[in-house]
């Protein structure tokens, strides 16, 4: 008894620091997301690697004409001049380059990889076609909407000389309120509460930058020859010198995405895996803690009733665990919830139904946070827009 009376009380002491820092995650998102920066603004080439026409793509592809910056070139890049998205990227050039504040906007070709994965080599082939006097690379998935001030505020940090990488965070809007699609929106927001002002930030490629003399000093254009992940392997890099990522608060994009129950697990099976190999401790940190949140809810819940109904003396001491983690994971529900929608004010309305699921179903959440990792455990083959990859290490990738 006194083994599990200790065990119970280091479970209400990490859940309560845990909630003390998310709330401190959310404090610095909301104090600094709204800045505008007009002090550090160096030569940029904005790279958006492109396949096929995603969700929204004519809203995301604009969003970057109407970036408010002043010494930037867009360099969308695709596969082949036979991807439908290449002759739309002309088209949308043609429209809209007259009104975009960038110094140059072309659409590039990258072929057929030889090696490693076919969106890295696409990322390659466009850094390679950079202006020389480029300073710093930023990158965007395509299925991303950014907002004016979106490229300001990602170079930003990138003024200290503490800080490798900055990144921002996709916050999912649901275009189909079906359940799977909800879950996929709650749990991409499980994680979006977890970047701040930390050590432990990983950088997302969908928004992230860096400066160019970093990215060849640490040999980042002969990693992505082989690699599977863009995001991981940088932030693995960066952090072997020292270096640390910086989240961007000003960059939490909207993605508008609707999903089905096998598109889901295949979405998070493949991005933990990717994890898994590439920076396995950051794998392991979420496996153990969906495991810490199970247990405490859950674990503890049944083990209280087991007392109660075994007539156990002070059985009632074991039920504050459960009422803690219950009271836990709903606020951190709440903070979250409260948070997209300061973020993305315009979204507000879409994302109503997302919230109530995400806060109703917060007891939950950690249950299929688990099943998505547990399923990467075993396995490194992926399959990514249309092509399979095995995984061999953390910056090697091989097509079976």
């Amino acid at each position: 008894m006194i083994f599990l009376s200790t065990i119970a009380i280091i479970f209400i002491t990490l859940q309560i620091l845990f909630i003390v820092q998310i709330f401190r995650h959310y404090r610095y998102v909301l104090r600094k997301f709204a800045e505008k920066h007009v002090t550090f603004l160096p030569k940029v080439a904005l790279i958006v690697p492109c396949k096929g026409l995603d969700t929204a793509f004519d809203r995301n592809i604009r969003s970057f004409y109407q970036l408010d910056y002043s010494d930037f070139e867009i360099i969308f890049v695709t596969e082949s001049d036979h991807d439908p998205a290449y002759n739309h990227l002309l088209e949308l050039k043609g429209q809209l380059q007259s009104s975009s504040k960038a110094f140059k906007i072309r659409v590039v070709v990258a072929g057929l990889a030889g090696q490693g994965s076919q969106k890295l080599h696409n990322l390659l082939c466009a850094c390679n076609s950079a202006d020389d006097d480029v300073e710093v690379f930023a990158f965007a998935d395509s299925d991303i909407c950014v907002h004016e001030n979106w490229l300001s505020s990602l170079v930003y940090p990138l003024r200290k000389e503490k800080y490798g990488v900055s990144t921002g965070y996709r916050l999912y809007v649901p275009l189909k309120n079906n359940l799977a699609t909800l879950a996929l929106s709650a749990l991409n927001a499980k994680v979006a509460e977890m970047l701040g002002p930390t050590m432990f930030n990983c950088a997302w490629g969908g928004s992230m930058a860096i400066r160019v003399s970093l990215f060849r000093e640490l040999g980042i254009d002969k990693i992505w020859q082989k690699a599977a992940s863009d995001d991981l392997t940088i932030t693995r890099e960066v952090k072997r010198v020292k270096k640390r990522v910086a989240l961007a608060p000003g960059c939490f994009v909207a993605s508008f995405e609707e999903t089905t129950w096998p598109g889901l697990f295949e979405f998070a099976r493949r991005q933990y895996i990717i994890t898994k190999v590439t920076v396995p401790g950051t794998w392991w940190f979420g496996f153990l803690s969906s495991i810490f949140s199970i247990l405490g809810l859950w674990g503890f819940g049944i083990l209280t009733f087991f007392f109660w109904y075994k007539g156990v003396e002070n059985w009632d001491a074991f039920v504050i665990v459960p009422i803690v983690f219950f009271t836990g994971q709903l606020t951190r529900a709440f903070l979250r919830q409260k948070m997209i929608p300061k973020l993305l004010p315009a979204e507000t309305e879409k994302m109503k139904a997302a919230s109530r699921v995400d806060i109703i179903g917060s007891p939950f959440w950690s249950w299929l946070m688990f099943f998505c990792i547990a399923s990467s455990a075993f396995g490194r083959t992926i399959n990514w827009r249309g092509v399979k990859y095995k995984l061999a290490g953390p910056s090697e990738v091989i097509r079976p």
